[in-house]
C-alpha cells in the first residue's frame, strides 16, 4: 500500500482523560528516520492501559489491514513477541490486537460523549487481529496515527497466549524532534500546536526504552514501524 491520499480532516476532538502539560512545535518535511528502539533486551515489556477506547470484540476483527476506508499516510506495522521465560525465543501461535485513532485523532467503537464528540460507535476502523507466524511476528497495514489532547502519538497492542490468556497490554511509542516521522506528518491538518510530547504524556513520561519503535520512511512512500516485545508466556 503506497501513501494514501492526505485526508480532508474535521478539528479533533479533546479527549478529557489528561490535560496536555506541554507543547512541542515542528516543521513538517516528507521524510522520516529511524529511531531508537529498546526491544532489544528480554525485559518484559511495561504494562500500560488499555485506555478508555479498547475494542470492544477483538476476535471479530482478525485482519491484517485494518485501514477500514480511513485515509492518511500509509504504515505499515510489523511487531515481534519474544516469550522472555524461553530466553526471549520467539512466541508463534500468540494473539496480537492493535488499535490507535485516526488522522484526526478519533477511534471507532466510540463517540458521541465528551470524550470524543464525532460519534463512531458503529464502525470499526484501524483495529485488528493477527496470530504471530514462526518467527513471532505480526503484520498490519494502516495509516499514521493522528493524535489528541493529552498524549502522544501512540498504538495500543493486547497481547494474548493462543489459548486466550491474557499476556501483555501495552503501548507504542514512536520517535519524536526533528526529522522523524512524527515531525513529517506534522499532525495532520491540526499541526502539532499543544502536542503532548513523549516526556510529557502521562503513559510514557517515565520512560519510553521499552516501547519505542523504530519507524522509517516518509509522507510519500508510506512509513514502516518496527518493534519488538517480551512478554512472559
Amino acid at each position: 500500500m503506497g501513501a494514501a491520499s492526505a485526508p480532508v480532516l474535521l478539528s479533533a476532538c479533546g479527549k478529557d482523560t489528561v490535560s496536555p502539560t506541554s507543547s512541542t512545535s515542528s516543521t513538517s518535511g516528507t521524510t522520516g528516520t529511524t529511531g531508537t528502539s529498546g526491544s532489544g533486551s528480554c525485559t518484559v515489556a511495561p504494562t500500560e492501559t488499555e485506555g478508555p477506547f479498547p475494542t470492544k470484540t477483538p476476535a471479530s476483527y482478525v485482519r491484517s489491514n485494518i485501514t477500514d476506508g480511513k485515509t492518511g499516510y500509509a504504515l505499515t506495522i510489523t511487531i515481534t513477541v519474544n516469550n522472555a521465560n524461553a530466553s526471549c525465543a520467539a512466541l508463534a501461535g500468540a494473539l496480537v490486537d492493535i488499535w490507535h485513532c485516526d488522522a484526526e485523532g478519533n477511534y471507532s467503537e466510540y463517540g458521541g460523549t465528551g470524550m470524543q464528540a464525532t460519534n463512531y460507535q458503529a464502525v470499526h476502523f484501524l483495529r485488528g487481529r493477527q496470530v504471530t507466524n514462526a518467527a513471532g511476528q505480526v503484520t498490519f497495514t494502516s495509516i499514521f496515527p493522528g493524535w489528541y489532547s493529552g498524549r502522544a502519538t501512540h498504538i495500543h497492542v493486547h497481547v494474548y497466549s493462543a489459548t486466550g490468556t491474557s499476556l501483555k497490554v501495552t503501548q507504542i511509542a514512536f520517535p519524536e524532534g526533528s526529522g522523524t516521522a512524527v515531525a513529517a506528518v506534522n499532525g495532520y491538518a491540526k499541526g502539532l500546536s499543544g502536542y503532548t510530547s513523549n516526556a510529557s504524556d502521562n503513559v510514557f513520561s517515565d520512560g519510553v526504552a521499552l516501547e519505542l519503535a523504530t519507524v522509517t520512511g516518509s509522507t510519500t512512500a508510506g512509513f514502516q514501524l518496527s518493534w519488538a516485545l517480551a512478554v512472559p508466556a
